[in-house]
């Protein structure tokens, strides 16, 4: 089984910077995908970024320009960098592993706060 630590959260000002980190118990040579979610307090939750194996990155329109994600698949980590944050970022951001035919858990998440 699948099992995701991520780490990173924090408070930080509009305008500021926090780069989050997913570690992943089981190597990513048997995972194909990777993915950063988020949920704020009242919405569901939505995707944020993916990254394929291979480094393919895919980030949503709403965080385009500002947000990069990337794997190291020699340290099973993979890591959102988010810049330019603001208030609207404010959420509990989670990550997730795809396979072939299944999907991860959800980790415990980590809560990352924007004061405006």
């Amino acid at each position: 089984q699948v099992q995701l630590v991520e780490s990173g959260g924090g408070l930080v000002q509009a305008g500021g910077s926090l780069r989050l980190s997913c570690i992943v118990s089981q190597r990513i040579h048997r995972i194909t995908e990777m993915g950063w979610f988020r949920q704020a307090p009242g919405k569901q939750r939505e995707l944020v970024a993916t990254i394929s194996r291979g480094g393919a990155p895919n980030v949503a329109d709403s965080v385009k320009g500002r947000f990069t994600i990337s794997i190291d698949n020699a340290k099973n980590q993979v890591y959102l960098q988010m810049n330019t944050l603001k208030s609207e970022d404010t959420a509990v951001y989670y990550c997730k592993a795809f396979g072939i035919g299944w999907v991860s858990d959800w980790g415990q998440g980590t809560q990352v706060t924007v004061s405006s």
